[in-house]
């Protein structure tokens, strides 16, 4: 994008807001149309999870490392909880320890900040390792814990106060097209450029771009328990050793080709339900547990208790806390590319399609924003 111009942002969720900082602080004029009162989609129901560690090396590892940078900065601007917690991958099975040694060898240059933990330094670095059967695990230095609910309320204010982004709530797009867009109070808005960025929801808007795009929807179940007593503290993000089998960066790993069969043979319940264990605390001491994938037609409306069910008990397996109780459950819907870490298309000159990030939106998107707008290599990055 050139020269100042007016730039219109559909959706409120973090793709959306990082679109919105990213093309404002290039000096344009934004607005954001947001069709509910706030933000209530896959934004505010996840961990609150900033993951570098879990992004393949390369332009997808860079965006994370950004987005960091970007995350750190805004938290101390607009006074919103953003914690550099890092994370562990805790292994309890001889074959994770395997495949985080694997990565251990390989990571450093490639540009993750890891090391290999015994169990005892395990132990040092947060109270909730389960030391039965404990390896040992790998802690990574770069990951961050935010509010998700908390930032997503407050960006929009920040954005109007710091750079004059201007936001139209309750107030749903209709239709779009090169030059403009209407909105369901029939109003039409002149624009030079439009980025779409509706998450999941493929029908509202380009409908038949959506059903050529190979995105697919997604479904995770999470909880959160009440919270822990104030002199307990989680430490840092744990991940179990089902993880390993998730995130695309272990792929590089000779040994988790065996990870995937032994749980496959083992535990077919948990590749049923797309399920791997993982936990982080909020400012309030609550901690957040999950989680768990269906896909497209798989996903109901109701969720499957036996899903909450098999996390807790996977998590029993590798994490001890002052108290399991369980104050709230919840489920979201995102949108998932299979092959990109995020999905763009401009099916109109100058409507331009943002959406696809999966899991990785509060990890990836201020980067992958930043780069776009700039006009960088990162419009569309495979992973």
């Amino acid at each position: 994008m050139e020269d100042r111009q007016h730039v219109g942002i559909v959706g409120a969720g973090i793709v959306g807001l990082a679109h919105a900082l990213a093309a404002a602080k290039q000096g344009h004029r934004v607005t954001v149309f947001e069709r509910n009162a706030a933000c209530q989609g896959a934004s505010i129901r996840n961990f609150g999870m900033v993951w570098p560690v879990g992004q393949e090396a390369g332009p997808a590892l860079d965006a994370a490392l950004r987005s960091r940078e970007i995350w750190l900065e805004l938290a101390g601007q607009a006074n919103f909880f953003c914690r550099p917690t890092g994370a562990i991958y805790l292994a309890h099975r001889e074959d994770e320890w395997q495949v985080l040694n694997e990565f251990a060898d390989q990571a450093v240059d490639l540009g993750y900040q890891v090391e290999l933990l015994s169990p005892d330094q395990v132990r040092r670095k947060t109270p909730a390792a389960n030391p039965n059967g404990l390896f040992g695990g790998l802690f990574s230095r770069t990951e961050l814990a935010v509010d998700p609910v908390q930032a997503i309320a407050a960006l929009p204010g920040f954005l109007n106060a710091r750079y004059g982004v201007q936001f139209h709530f309750e107030c749903p797009v209709v239709a779009v097209r090169s030059g403009g867009l209407t909105t369901s109070d029939r109003r039409e808005w002149t624009l030079d450029q439009i980025i779409v960025c509706s998450g999941a929801d493929f029908h509202s808007l380009l409908p038949t771009v959506f059903q050529r795009s190979g995105l697919r929807a997604c479904k995770l179940q999470m909880m959160r328990t009440i919270p822990q007593p104030s002199e307990w503290n989680l430490g840092t993000h744990i991940a179990s050793g089902l993880t390993l089998r998730h995130y695309n960066s272990f792929r590089i790993c000779p040994s988790l080709s065996r990870l995937v069969d032994r749980v496959a043979e083992e535990t077919p319940e948990l590749d049923r339900y797309g399920i791997h264990v993982m936990a982080s605390q909020n400012a309030a001491g609550e901690i957040i547990l999950g989680d768990s994938h269906e896909y497209d037609t798989e996903i109901g409306p109701f969720d499957r208790p036996e899903i909450d069910a098999l996390i807790l008990r996977e998590l029993h397996k590798i994490i001890e806390l002052p108290t399991w109780e369980v104050s709230r459950r919840w489920s979201g819907i995102y949108a998932k590319h299979p092959t990109q870490v995020i999905y763009r298309s401009e099916p109109i000159q100058g409507v331009h399609v943002a959406t696809g990030t999966g899991g990785g939106g509060m990890t990836l998107a201020f980067g992958l924003a930043d780069a776009f707008v700039a006009g960088g290599p990162l419009c569309s990055v495979a992973s």
